[in-house]
């Protein structure tokens, strides 16, 4: 029972931890899945530490808005915008009906400082088409810093869409920057 138990936990880990297909990974950029914008959206620079101990820099962000659909989730591997609010714009590698999306930040014991006073807290996501200049609004969500560090928010959307907008209102107390690890969109495939 216990074998079972663990070949279950093992193959959802080896199936992206959601056993879920993301419409956002990295190896379908190719098929048109990528980031469209950040609209106004400033970013910080790509050499300024995220962490630092005693004057040494113990990670640096990635600062590109790609990170966001990449499958590496370890500490500093973000796209980190100034501020506590950002946009992202992104293309989906096909026109789906959604079903969830998942937001996936470092645990705090992965935190050099045992905090994650950046990741993002409140947040807003529209589906947009392509002449839509500001969308349809899914939902208003709040990621929990005491809660997973991978957090499902499922849906019900009747409309397919092909683009999608994370709109980051807050982060957890972090004035200078926020970071976004991961984005996942999950649902079905329109015909």
């Amino acid at each position: 029972q216990v074998q079972t138990i663990v070949n279950k936990a093992l193959k959802l880990y080896s199936e992206d931890r959601t056993g879920l297909v993301d419409f956002l990974p990295w190896n379908l950029e190719a098929k048109s899945g990528s980031i469209l914008s950040t609209r106004c959206t400033e970013t910080s620079d790509a050499r300024k530490a995220v962490v630092s101990l005693f004057g040494i820099s113990l990670c640096h962000a990635t600062r590109s808005p790609r990170a966001v659909i990449q499958p590496d989730v370890h500490p500093g591997n973000c796209c980190t915008f100034k501020g506590s609010q950002g946009h992202l714009v992104i293309r989906l590698s096909m026109k789906i009906y959604p079903t969830a999306f998942t937001l996936e930040h470092i645990p705090k014991t992965l935190s050099p400082t045992g905090t994650i006073t950046s990741a993002p807290r409140k947040f807003l996501v529209y589906v947009n088409d392509e002449y839509q200049e500001s969308g349809t609004l899914l939902g208003a969500y709040v990621y929990d810093q005491e809660g997973e560090p991978l957090q499902m928010f499922p849906m019900n959307h009747q409309t397919a869409f092909q683009l999608v907008e994370l709109r980051v209102l807050s982060n957890w107390g972090d004035e200078d920057y926020t970071c976004l690890y991961r984005f996942r969109v999950h649902g079905n495939v329109a015909q």
